[in-house]
């Protein structure tokens, strides 16, 4: 059986026909000790055709199709016409060698040529990759790497203002920040606590709050110098006057050793610095949701702007999100336990039911094109439904009567199209 490998490079596609196969078999050893000496290989391996691209921007649309695994209508007409025919009812005496599986699928459900990939084409394409140059006639030197510099910044460029315009990737590095600044806060703040109970050991029992803790530390600084005459400031501070009272008194018969005034210069500037990253945690937060809701404000409304972040974060990216069915959904929500602030009873039903709905609102946030919170919204109502069903067995609403009901609240017309299952 003949076997023609599709190349493509930055100035256009090649199809190479691979000689003498059925003699060494797909050797791959042999191929591989072959690859760097142009003589032997090119015993093995002949150009059959090329077909060159018509622009730059031509270029870049194929690039683009090839890296999504999608046969262009220029690729089709180039194998139709350069391949052996294909005749119906008989199997083809030949296959067609790609580099990217999916490309190769495509072009067997569309063409029906048949296509393999594996490391036996992929050390042939490596040989044609080395020698390509050379099989090309009129090709200049130094034609091809202009094409492939080329090529390879407008195909980063274009990348990267799609990257741009998918503000979800700010969601993800917020919602990584987030994460890392908690941890971070809690952890000085407990150095906070552990260097100032030295001083003041009482204060603990009395304030709980990390944040609150580090600005009575600040306020206070030293215990011995705490009278009546600080009582509003520290009323302000914990918001109880009671609770002010009552550390001005632990003050005056604290256990604690004295601290020199350098120390508690230090204690006072580390406690500073934990109420800044606290503050910048909160103003984060606050950006956070402001992204989710303009991004994915069907997600935010159904499970929260957090765990709405964590899920976009843990696929990579929204788009990523819609593309999962809902059963890897589950698994995304599981690996951390992400479902669990909204799940309260009759855990593997309602993850289940969960994770349907997250899909149904991410895909809505995705391909949407109106921005609104009413299908997640729906989609919540829906949620505790389910929750009333299993409890008291109230009978919930069908899925296609609840998304009927969002679509007339977001336009009053009801003219998107519903694809929807009854047990939804």
């Amino acid at each position: 059986m003949a076997l023609y490998v599709l190349y493509e490079s930055a100035s256009g596609y090649g199809l190479f026909l691979a000689h003498g196969i059925d003699e060494i078999g797909q050797n791959t050893e042999a191929v591989r000790s072959s690859v760097d000496d142009l003589n032997r290989f090119g015993k093995v391996v002949k150009l059959a055709a090329f077909s060159p691209y018509e622009s730059a921007l031509d270029a870049l649309n194929q690039c683009n199709a090839v890296s999504e695994g999608q046969m262009t209508d220029e690729l089709r007409n180039f194998l139709e016409l350069t391949l052996p025919k294909v005749k119906e009812g008989k199997k083809p005496k030949f296959s067609l060698g790609v580099a990217e599986p999916k490309l190769g699928s495509h072009i067997y459900e569309v063409t029906k040529i048949p296509c393999q990939s594996n490391e036996f084409v992929l050390e042939l394409l490596r040989g044609v990759r080395l020698h390509f140059d050379r099989f090309i006639e009129n090709l200049k030197p130094g034609d091809l790497e202009k094409a492939q510099l080329g090529l390879g910044h407008s195909y980063s460029r274009a990348k990267v203002k799609f990257n741009v315009n998918r503000v979800d990737n700010m969601v993800i590095q917020a919602i990584f920040l987030l994460d890392t600044l908690d941890k971070d806060i809690n952890s000085f703040a407990m150095r906070v606590r552990e260097w100032y109970s030295w001083h003041f050991p009482e204060l603990v029992k009395i304030v709980n709050d990390n944040y609150l803790y580090a600005k009575v530390a600040k306020y206070v600084e030293d215990k011995s110098q705490l009278s009546e005459d600080n009582l509003s400031g520290l009323t302000d501070i914990v918001g109880d006057e009671d609770k002010a009272k009552e550390i001005i008194e632990a003050a005056k018969a604290s256990m604690g050793q004295d601290l020199s005034p350098i120390d508690l210069i230090n204690v006072k500037q580390f406690a500073q610095r934990v109420m800044d990253l606290a503050e910048y945690r909160k103003k984060l937060y606050d950006y956070l949701v402001a992204k989710m809701n303009d991004i994915a404000p069907n997600l935010a409304a159904l499970i929260g702007e957090v765990v709405g972040a964590r899920l976009i974060s843990h696929a990579g990216s929204l788009t990523n999100l819609a593309k999962c069915p809902s059963s890897t959904l589950q698994i995304l929500g599981a690996e951390k336990a992400l479902f669990r602030p909204c799940i309260c009873s009759n855990k593997g039903r309602m993850a289940r039911y969960l994770a349907n709905k997250c899909s149904i609102a991410s895909r809505i946030d995705c391909f949407l094109e109106k921005n609104t919170t009413a299908f997640g919204e729906k989609l919540r109502q829906q949620v505790e439904e389910r929750l009333d069903f299993y409890d008291k067995g109230v009978a919930p609403r069908k899925n296609i009567d609840v998304m009927k009901s969002a679509i007339e609240s977001v336009d009053g017309k009801g003219d998107i199209q519903i694809m929807s299952s009854e047990n939804n």
